[in-house]
């Protein structure tokens, strides 16, 4: 029978009382250890041999993807902010190459076309010279649209660790290396706004 507070809680003559914050009592959804056990009582219902200890070693190992990444040439004329960003998105289409074929158009497609339009903005704006104020707003607008689309990659990143899509250490190195492109991205806004400052002057 119910108790007397969740009736006086769900009378038709109160409303709802929701709390303001849910606290979080389970810990992190979808985490390294619930996706393993999940694979374990795959294995078990399947009559194969699961190596948690194994599994759980390979999840932590070395970044063999960022390493690879991180082997691409760089270009003495790119800016810092460019390279950064190339070696996020052939990291980015290296983790996901594998990925579930249900989590490609949610996902994985996604966060390729965010890395690489906010390449193409960085390029674009990159190409724009600040000889006047028409120009220095188009090349200011696409550093901001760059800037947005990596913190929206960020996101959608933590959206994809928290289904499965990504693995924990994965999501761990794609939010650094957003987090620093975002960084390099506003200092050269910034510095274009204090050179444009002293041209005025």
């Amino acid at each position: 029978m119910p108790n007397d507070q969740t009736d006086k809680r769900l009378s038709r003559s109160k409303a709802l009382n929701l709390p303001n914050v849910v606290k979080d009592e389970v810990g992190k959804i979808n985490s390294t250890l619930d996706m393993f056990s999940s694979s374990e009582a795959f294995a078990t219902a399947r009559d194969k041999k699961f190596n948690k200890k194994k599994e759980q070693a390979k999840a932590e190992a070395r970044d063999a993807e960022w390493e690879q990444a991180c082997k691409i040439p760089e270009s003495s004329s790119d800016l810092i902010v460019i390279t950064k960003t190339k070696k996020l998105g052939a990291y980015i289409i290296a983790v996901t190459q594998k990925s579930p074929a249900k989590f490609r158009s949610v996902f994985v497609n996604r966060m390729h076309n965010l890395c690489l339009d906010a390449l193409q903005d960085m390029f674009r704006a990159n190409f724009i010279r600040q000889d006047c104020i028409e120009n220095k707003k188009q090349r200011e607008k696409y550093q901001t649209d760059a800037i947005i689309k990596l913190k929206m990659l960020g996101y959608i990143g933590l959206l994809a660790e928290n289904a499965g899509c990504l693995l924990t250490r994965q999501l761990k190195q794609i939010s650094i290396q957003v987090s620093d492109a975002v960084n390099l991205a506003a200092a050269w806004r910034k510095s274009d706004d204090e050179k444009w400052r002293e041209k005025e002057k």
